[in-house]
Order: C-alpha cells, then sequence, then structure tokens
C-alpha cells in the first residue's frame, strides 16, 4: 500500500539563515516519504531565492499566504521566537500539521496558549535532541534497568554563543523580549535531553550569573545590553529519583566544545557524548556503556543543505528524527512525537530554573 507524500511548507527558509538550509531542508529531502513544496518569507527577493536554492515547488512573500495554500500539510515554522504565535495560530486554525522551533513562545503564557489550541492537529516541537538515536537508546537501557537502581548522573555543555562580543543579528538572543536566550534555547535542549533519558525533573535548585552585561557589536561597534543570565549551574531531581549536576557553559571556543551526560546506576554506567559548538540538539552524539547494547538506529538524514556553512554540520540528523516521528503519527493519527503540550512543560521548567537562581529557593511541582 502506497503512503503519501507529505507536503511541507518552511516558514523562514531564508538563504542568508543558515539554520533552516542546514537542518530542515536536508532533514525533509532525506526522506522519501516528505516533500519540500513550498517556502516563505517576508520578501519577494529573498522568497523567490530560497525556493531555487532549496528545490521548493513555489515561493511566498506572504507567509499566511503559505499556510492558506490547501496543498500544503505540514507547516514549519523557523523565523525568531516573537513571531511564532500568531503563524502557529494561523496553521492550527487552517488544520495544518505543525513543526515549530523550540523556544514555543516568547513566554510561559504564550507557549501555554499556543498548546490549548492544538485540538486534533498533529504538533512537533523542535526540542530534537531527545531525538538522537543514541538518546533514545540510553533512554532504553534505563527504563529496561540495565544499569540498575539510578544512582547519579553528572552532564556538561558548552554552547559558543553569549561571550562578551556579538555580530549585531545575533543580539536579539541577548534581549528579555526576544523569548529566544542562553536559558531558553541552551539550556532548554540540556535538561530535555535529561528529561529523556531519566524522566521528568522534579525539584530543581539553581544558581545563574550574568558574566557579560555588556557586549560588543562586532559589526557596527555599538555596545548593547545584555538582559538575560549567560551561565547556569543547576542540581535536579528526575521522576526515577536519581539525582543530576549540570553546568552549562557559553562562550566556549570550538577545541573546548562538549556534551558530557554520565549516568551512574548500580550495576554500570552509560554516557552520552557530543563535541558540536553550537550545542546538544546539533550534530551527532555517541552512546557508551558499561553493558553490552544494540547500536543506535542510524539516522534518517545527514549532512548539511545547500546553503550552510561547514559548521551547521550533521545539523539535519536530529531534525530528520523529528520529522520522521511526525510522519508516522499523520500516517497513523497518533500522538507519539513530543508536541506543544511538551514545548508548554519545556517552558516552565526554564522559568522554574530562573525562579530558583532568582529565590536561591528549590522549586518543586514544576508542572
Amino acid at each position: 500500500m502506497s503512503v503519501k507524500q507529505l507536503r511541507v511548507g518552511i516558514i523562514g527558509a531564508d538563504t542568508k539563515s543558515s539554520w533552516a538550509g542546514a537542518s530542515h531542508v536536508p532533514a525533509i529531502q532525506s526522506q522519501p516519504g516528505l516533500l519540500l513544496a513550498a517556502v516563505a518569507t517576508r520578501w519577494e527577493e529573498s522568497a523567490k531565492a530560497a525556493a531555487e536554492a532549496f528545490g521548493a515547488e513555489r515561493w511566498y512573500a506572504d507567509p499566511y499566504a503559505l499556510i492558506r495554500d490547501e496543498t500544503i500539510d505540514v507547516v514549519t515554522i523557523a523565523v525568531k521566537v516573537p513571531a511564532h504565535k500568531e503563524l502557529v495560530l494561523a496553521a492550527l486554525q487552517a488544520g495544518k500539521a505543525v513543526y515549530s522551533e523550540s523556544p514555543l513562545g516568547a513566554t510561559v503564557a504564550e507557549t501555554e496558549e499556543m498548546a490549548a489550541a492544538v485540538g486534533s492537529s498533529h504538533t512537533a516541537i523542535g526540542l530534537q535532541g531527545r531525538h538522537s538515536p543514541a538518546v533514545r537508546r540510553a533512554a532504553e537501557l534505563v527504563a529496561a534497568g540495565k544499569i540498575g537502581r539510578l544512582l547519579s548522573a553528572r552532564v556538561n555543555a558548552t554552547t559558543f554563543g553569549y561571550g562578551p562580543q556579538s555580530p549585531s543579528n545575533y543580539d536579539y538572543f541577548n534581549k528579555a523580549a526576544s523569548g529566544a536566550s542562553f536559558l531558553t534555547i541552551t539550556t532548554g535542549h540540556v535538561l530535555d535531553v535529561i528529561e529523556a533519558v531519566l524522566g521528568n525533573i522534579v525539584e530543581v535548585d539553581a544558581r545563574t550569573e550574568l558574566l557579560w552585561p555588556e557586549i560588543e557589536i562586532v559589526d557596527t561597534g555599538a555596545t548593547s545590553v545584555r538582559e538575560i543570565p549567560d551561565h547556569v549551574d543547576l542540581i535536579a531531581k528526575t521522576a526515577s529519583g536519581a539525582p543530576v549536576s549540570v553546568q552549562v557553559l557559553a562562550n566556549v571556543p570550538a577545541e573546548d566544545a562538549n556534551f558530557t551526560f554520565e549516568v551512574r546506576g548500580s550495576e554500570g554506567w552509560l554516557k552520552i557524548t557530543g563535541n558540536h559548538l553550537a550545542g546538544v540538539q546539533v550534530g551527532d552524539l555517541t552512546l557508551s556503556a558499561s553493558v553490552v547494547f544494540d547500536p543506535p538506529n542510524a539516522p534518517v538524514a545527514s549532512g548539511v543543505g545547500p546553503t550552510a556553512a561547514d559548521f551547521w554540520a550533521g545539523a539535519a540528523i536530529n531534525v530528520g528524527e523529528v520529522y520522521a516521528s511526525l510522519a508516522r503519527d499523520i500516517a497513523a493519527d497518533t500522538y507519539d512525537t513530543p508536541g506543544f503540550d511538551h514545548a508548554a512543560h519545556n517552558s516552565r521548567l526554564v522559568a522554574a530554573v530562573e525562579r530558583a537562581a532568582q529565590t536561591g529557593e528549590r522549586q518543586r511541582n514544576l508542572d
């Protein structure tokens, strides 16, 4: 029996913004069941250029026209966070399946509003690190008790951004109103990978720092003010009972990029490692363990898109897994892919980390 090819439209597929081209485009093109049917930006010139570069059938200078296109099955939202809400709600109202980058909303309230509007639509949130084949296999080993009773876990994570300098197009990440920050993006992804393996975090105690409150804008020479923390240390307790210590370090050079997630049990250990400069959610991850395990499944996508720099090598790997999961759900009318309810949970978790740091008090009952 033939399976219907899903037609995907990407809002925010600009050739000058490398993420969509590096991750979403090759993730879609690697799967025969998906077709990049349309791209949209807010300018005719860039929309035409994106369609040509990415091989999309159609282009739109009006994102809402893409949403109204009756031939589109899945709408991907890959624009700045403050623009998510109106686009997401319009796509849900049009009955589309929606894949949105994370964070879903600029605030917890915005995120919860979008989650409440989902209805019967299929959704996916761009917390793609949990979809990594290595992370999924690690979660299976823990759930099966292969390393015994969980005793402790430790996470060290890094990212390249949020240092004393920034190009002007990245200064957006330094402003609280953007909803896209070191905490909501970098830390949010790290915490989600922890939860994928060990279960939901139920208690958290945290300390944050603002190490570089003033940033030099390198392409203009101006000085900008960073409004959000750029460092976090935290201790959490998970639903599995395992305590976890976490440090997320910003402004790390390429040679020092590192993600290490080590879990100790009464009968062994496992470790997930990676070294992508942009963080755990980007690129491939490796699983090792003291116990015998089947290797993680091969990813459905690899490589980079036609306009991406080498920096984003491997960015399509985990994004491809999200699309594969969403496609299975649509075909079977199931809802296994973490979607907007999960996005709301992640948003509340990050908010709890902020509260813990601000009040000095451990946060419980996070949902």
